[in-house]
């Protein structure tokens, strides 16, 4: 009986494990879109910002 029970926790950890690893992948298959930005900015030391073009 305690081989069913054990067996049966198991069974219940992989299926956790598996279930934990694929959504970790799904969430990282493709690479993050960055939104639309309107211009890059360069900020010098002196503190300005220039656009860059």
């Amino acid at each position: 009986m305690l081989r069913r029970i054990s067996a049966r926790y198991f069974r219940g950890f992989g299926a956790a494990v598996v279930a934990v690893a694929a959504l970790v992948l799904a969430a990282n298959a493709g690479p993050a879109r960055a939104a639309e930005a309107t211009a890059p900015h360069l900020q010098h030391l002196t503190g300005h910002v220039q656009a860059l073009r």
